[in-house]
């Protein structure tokens, strides 16, 4: 049974722009019992993560990174001490009340030295040499991870209540409890005496829980988290803030005057995106809503009239078009040719087991008689280190991977006709060859393999054709 409530996940973007965060999402204009009714879920402020672990993309060391290493007495306490600094001129920003802000700064202390005293012990035992820390460094992870969450949900939940509002802290980080539990009981436990009518609870996105949440789902782990609250709560509509509208492309690529809101898809579509590693939401996150037919609304916090896209399991678009052009700048096609697989199985097997063993992921792959072609959003060390394993376990196949990049056009429904030689079309009047291009029976997209020097420029042109001169306004305008 669904309750009244909401469930709504803040991405750190929009932690971070607090002022516009409470005018537009957490008060918006509501007033008493308007404000209550909603479970939020936050990730830490922008930029914070990446201090405690690495940063995501550059890869720059931050405390767990720089203890890992081993990079003197005093590298990871330096990265930490840049943390607590972040930390305490997060809050300054924040606070106008003189109390508010020394809670705060005592809370941020509090974990931080805890943690820090974990640290300084596991570097005391690894000092002798004789000590493996390799599940240990696991541990330190989460610990790390959940100390950026723990510090936006407690100040959020302060300000909420400088502004009169009953906000109430949810630690599901769990940092100095010794029994882990999975997380569903953590959830159930940690929300039995809320009662939401007149509590507004600010949840970490962080949960330590038995299975680990950093070691399954990397940094996806806070929509995990917002997911299986919502799952377990019964949550009427389960609702995504990030900084940006979900569109047609990427608006820095097709011109923010043709990028338009997609307004209403499904979660195929939601799927496909998460496979090119542009998340509307975490598959696995993604998966429990579907399956309890909760719709999931993406939101732009910066827009605080408009209603965002709405995700359903069952939404199919009135006419075939295609919703959304996007891909993959940087990916690798992976070949293994082989005279002697014709009607001969377990090669496939033997590739994605290598594949998994190195941690490449698998955007998509082909096959004929004697070729299987993976492409992979993955690094060269990594496809080198593939290739390698299954050159030594078949030295007469020929190996190959060379870069590519991947432009898909998705929709929940794109069997209109000519959609392919209309793509097609629009490549070559741009100018645009295809190294390949896989089209599924299921026609939820359509990919095209293009030189890595064509990606902006595929996008724009397949834009241009499907979406900006192929009706996708007036439809995505009705739907939204």
């Amino acid at each position: 049974m669904k309750g009244a409530h909401s469930v709504e996940k803040i991405g750190g973007t929009s932690m971070a722009a607090t002022a516009t965060l409470f005018d537009n999402v957490l008060i918006a204009g509501r007033k008493g019992a308007d404000l209550y009714n909603r479970i939020f879920v936050v990730s830490a402020y922008a930029g914070m993560t990446d201090l405690l672990l690495e940063h995501k993309k550059s890869g720059k060391p931050g405390v767990y990174a720089r203890f890992v290493a081993d990079d003197g007495a005093n590298g990871w306490r330096d990265a930490m001490s840049d943390v607590r600094r972040a930390m305490h001129v997060r809050n300054a920003e924040m606070f106008a009340r003189g109390e508010s802000l020394k809670n705060a700064d005592t809370f941020v202390n509090m974990r931080i030295d805890a943690v820090s005293a974990c640290l300084d012990d596991l570097a005391r035992l690894r000092s002798h040499g004789r000590f493996c820390l390799k599940e240990q460094l696991v541990t330190v992870r989460e610990l790390l991870a959940g100390l950026g969450e723990a510090h936006s949900a407690h100040s959020t939940a302060l300000l909420l209540r400088d502004r009169g509002v009953n906000g109430r802290f949810v630690d599901l980080t769990l940092w100095d409890q010794q029994d882990m539990h999975d997380l569903d009981e953590c959830i159930v436990e940690a929300l039995k005496p809320i009662d939401l009518a007149t509590t507004l609870p600010i949840i970490t996105g962080y949960a330590e829980c038995a299975e680990g949440m950093v070691r399954r789902y990397a940094r996806g782990y806070s929509e995990m988290t917002f997911s299986r609250i919502a799952v377990l709560t019964g949550a009427r509509e389960a609702i995504i803030h990030k900084e940006f509208h979900l569109s047609s492309a990427d608006p820095k690529l097709v011109g923010a005057d043709k990028a338009r809101k997609i307004g209403r898809t499904n979660y195929d579509v939601a799927d496909q995106l998460a496979n090119l590693g542009m998340e509307a939401i975490h598959p696995g996150a993604g998966r429990g809503l579907r399956q309890t037919d909760i719709p999931l609304r993406v939101r732009n916090t910066f827009d605080r009239e408009d209603e965002g896209t709405l995700i359903c399991g069952d939404y199919v678009s009135d006419t075939p078009r295609v919703e959304i052009v996007t891909g993959i700048r940087h990916a690798q096609a992976l070949q293994f040719f082989e005279q002697d697989m014709v009607g001969v199985k377990g090669y496939d097997a033997a590739i994605l087991e290598a594949l998994t063993r190195h941690g490449a992921w698998i955007v998509s792959k082909s096959s004929n008689a004697n070729t299987i072609t993976h492409y992979l959003s993955t690094d060269a060390a990594t496809i080198s280190q593939v290739i390698d394993d299954l050159q030594k376990r078949y030295p007469d196949a020929s190996i190959s991977a060379h870069p590519v990049a991947m432009v898909s056009v998705i929709g929940s429904d794109i069997s209109r006709l000519a959609l392919v030689s209309d793509a097609l079309a629009a490549l070559a009047q741009a100018g645009i060859d295809i190294v390949a291009m896989q089209h599924q029976i299921r026609n939820v997209d359509v990919q095209f393999i293009v030189d890595v020097d064509k990606f902006e420029s595929a996008i724009r042109a397949l834009h241009r054709a499907l979406v900006e001169t192929d009706g996708g306004k007036v439809e995505t305008q009705r739907a939204a």
